[in-house]
This record gives structure tokens, C-alpha cells and sequence, in this order.
């Protein structure tokens, strides 16, 4: 799989990514909500580790700069 996700785009999820799993483990969000944050928290972490966005490949969207 070729990399679709550039820099800005990582670098904003895996914040994201961070945000959602402290909301998730810290309280704030609770029951069925910290599922949902703690989930979504791991896919934008992993997106932004593999730089390789699944729904950006089905679209055909890039992000990254041409190699």
C-alpha cells in the first residue's frame, strides 16, 4: 500500500488521536461515547503511524507530496 497521508494531515490526527483516547480514560466521556472515542482515538493513531489512509485509497485522495 503507497503512503496518501502528508504531514499537516498526520500530524492533526495523531493529536486527534491522543485527545480522543485521554477523553475516553480520563472520564470525560463515558459508557457507549468512550467506546466511540477510545475507537475512533486508535484508528487516527494508527492512520497517522502507517501514513496510509484507507478511505483516502478508496477515493483516491493524497494529502502527501508527489515522490
Amino acid at each position: 500500500m503507497s503512503v496518501n497521508v502528508g504531514t499537516v494531515d498526520r500530524v492533526f490526527r495523531a493529536v486527534l488521536g491522543v485527545v480522543l483516547l485521554l477523553l475516553a480514560f480520563t472520564g470525560v466521556a463515558s459508557g457507549f461515547w468512550a467506546w466511540v472515542a477510545g475507537l475512533v482515538g486508535i484508528v487516527m493513531l494508527v492512520v497517522a503511524a502507517t501514513r496510509m489512509c484507507p478511505i483516502y485509497a478508496i477515493f483516491g485522495i493524497k494529502t502527501c507530496k508527489a515522490s
